[in-house]
């Protein structure tokens, strides 16, 4: 069963999914301040395959999926307002905060 059936099966409605975009140049800062640094590709490279295929995964499947543009000290910012380790989880929560805000797709 698809993501939008298993939704829809619940009740629920997709909303917009956000996807961290990253730009090379803050590759390396990333990983120096995530402490779930071993979860991370080791290169911009390898994680620019990795996200472009979810997205693409995502944007077939039908998903109203965008690309947003994060910056890293921006994010570090945010998580330690929030009293948050920058991970995965607090990764997806500020993506999501800047989606639901109208937040800016990478040029």
């Amino acid at each position: 069963m698809g993501i939008k059936a298993r939704l829809k099966r619940r009740g629920e409605q997709p909303g917009i999914v956000g996807i961290g975009w990253y730009r090379p140049d803050q590759w390396q800062r990333l990983l120096e301040i995530s402490s779930d640094r071993d979860r991370l590709e080791d290169t911009h490279e390898e994680w620019l395959g990795n996200a472009s295929r979810v997205f693409d995964f995502l944007k077939r499947k039908g998903l109203p999926v965008v690309k947003m543009a994060v910056d890293v000290e921006d994010l570090l910012a945010w998580c330690a307002k929030q009293g948050l380790a920058v991970n995965l989880e607090s990764r997806a929560k500020y993506v999501t905060e800047k989606v639901s805000h109208g937040g800016k797709e990478p040029a």
